[in-house]
């Protein structure tokens, strides 16, 4: 059985370009891993139990998601450090008109295409305790 957790808090930062991500600390990146490893075992309903190493392919989609997932958080926290509910807001006032804009701050996690590096390693679950499988005649 492969150890987890997958990957390490220090590749993920290796690998990451963004500041809020290199900046994070080692435990709170290893929640972000964490994280990332549930959703590829949820995903592929695969524990990789049968596997003495991890796949390079499920390696990387886990650390793209810690990324995504570390990220994510980080944009939570605007510049006064007051939690901004994952959104950072712009605003703007002149006279007696103003209005508000949200500023794209997430990563979409369905973005990040890592189904197309999963879907090799995923196990089919029989529904009902049957498993139909068909083929093209």
């Amino acid at each position: 059985m492969a150890d987890r957790p997958w990957v390490t808090p220090e590749e993920v930062k290796a690998y990451s370009e963004y500041t809020q991500v290199q900046q994070r600390s080692p435990e709170r990146l290893a929640v972000d891993i964490m994280r990332a490893e549930q959703y590829v075992i949820a995903y592929t309903n695969n524990a990789f139990a049968e596997y003495e190493k991890i796949p390079q392919p499920v390696k990387t989609a886990v650390l793209l998601l810690a990324e995504a997932y570390a990220y994510n958080s980080s944009a939570a926290v605007g510049i006064d450090g007051k939690s901004t509910g994952g959104r950072r807001m712009k605003s703007e006032a002149f006279d007696d008109y103003s209005y508000t804009a949200e500023d794209g701050a997430g990563i979409d996690l369905d973005s990040l295409d890592v189904k197309l590096l999963l879907d090799p390693y995923v196990i089919a679950l029989p529904r009902n305790g049957v498993t139909l499988r068909m083929r093209k005649l």
